[in-house]
């Protein structure tokens, strides 16, 4: 009895999950013809087909994808991160890139106030900005308290996010050969600064294979800052938890982030097949796209507006805080990692 019921519970998943996962399909079949960013792209389709998430037969898979394939997907990035990336850029360039993460962060909380803002979207914008864009976002926002504006608060960042790390894949590039950077010196300040992985590679290769491989580097080095900094939060919010109403207390260590440390870990102690890296880097890209589109489906476009030129203004003013104090580390602190990558 007990197993027919999960097995109807999972039969009642299907139809969400399946539309989630075939805006995902168009998304990145665009993405790869046309060079539009897929995780973008997923959201904007499935805003523009919410309706579906009202449907009795959807609403569930949609729901689950919204939750459970995001948090799954985040946990899969840890395969992705190794220890050997301390050794690989040396502890000057990893000292910065740590730093930077914080110093964004506790910079959006402050400034958030000017704007209007507490401390959810303060804390998802800055996070987004400071660490590794739309997947930041995605995995902050499963830790957060909910309210009635949680999704739509997602939904925005990740819109922004995305569209200010495609300005930013074209513009700082010039702006690194403006400033005399060499191309390992480029590579850090795209990898320190583009928020998205996606652009921080197509940024970095446009300047020289070693700029790319030294942006890839560094950016997979501020992914590694998610599972920290979403430890740090979960047990500052169990503080704050008393005085919000509409929240469960959340989990010291969240489940999805145990996930992602494990598999980081296991990537660093064992050399993994390169197929079953590639095999679930896919994966991870396959379940974010479409966790990302069930919550495009989830959306209303009316009530994503109301988040407001405040919000946009927030944004902005994250990315260039965190643009502008990498280059001036980088023009204080010369470092080259040459030798290494």
């Amino acid at each position: 009895m007990d197993i027919s019921r999960r097995i109807s519970g999972l039969q009642r998943l299907v139809p969400g999950l399946m539309i989630a996962l075939l805006i995902a399909m168009a998304s990145q079949f665009i993405s790869e013809h046309y060079g539009a960013p897929a995780m973008l792209l997923a959201l904007l389709f499935g805003i523009s087909l919410n309706f579906l998430a009202d449907h009795p037969e959807c609403s569930g898979g949609i729901s689950f994808g919204a939750r459970n394939v995001l948090r799954l997907g985040v946990a899969l990035l840890g395969l992705r991160i190794s220890f050997d990336m301390i050794w690989i850029l040396g502890w000057p360039v990893v000292g910065l890139v740590v730093s930077m993460v914080p110093l964004t962060i506790v910079f959006g909380l402050l400034v958030s106030r000017l704007f209007g803002f507490k401390f959810r979207f303060a804390f998802l914008s800055a996070g987004a900005v400071a660490i590794c864009g739309a997947s930041a976002a995605i995995a902050i926002a499963a830790i957060l308290p909910k309210d009635a504006k949680s999704e739509d608060r997602l939904v925005f960042t990740v819109v922004g996010v995305t569209l200010l790390s495609t300005v930013a894949m074209i513009t700082y590039p010039i702006l690194s050969q403006y400033l005399g950077f060499s191309d390992q010196m480029a590579g850090i300040y795209l990898g320190a600064t583009i928020h998205d992985v996606a652009q921080v590679v197509g940024a970095g290769f446009s300047i020289s294979p070693e700029a790319g491989e030294t942006a890839t580097l560094v950016k997979l080095l501020r992914v590694a800052m998610l599972a920290p900094v979403i430890v740090v939060a979960s047990l500052l919010l169990r503080g704050k938890t008393d005085r919000v109403s509409d929240t469960e207390r959340p989990p010291i260590i969240p489940l999805f982030v145990l996930g992602f440390l494990g598999l980081a870990t296991l990537n660093s102690v064992m050399t993994l097949p390169d197929a079953l890296l590639i095999f679930v880097a896919n994966g991870s890209q396959w379940l974010l796209l479409s966790a990302i589109a069930a919550v495009g489906l989830k959306t209303k476009p009316a009530e994503v507006l109301k988040v407001g030129r405040a919000a946009a203004g927030l944004l902005v003013v994250e990315t260039l805080f965190l643009a502008v104090l990498v280059a001036l580390a980088l023009s204080i602190l010369p470092l080259d990692v040459t030798s290494k990558v």
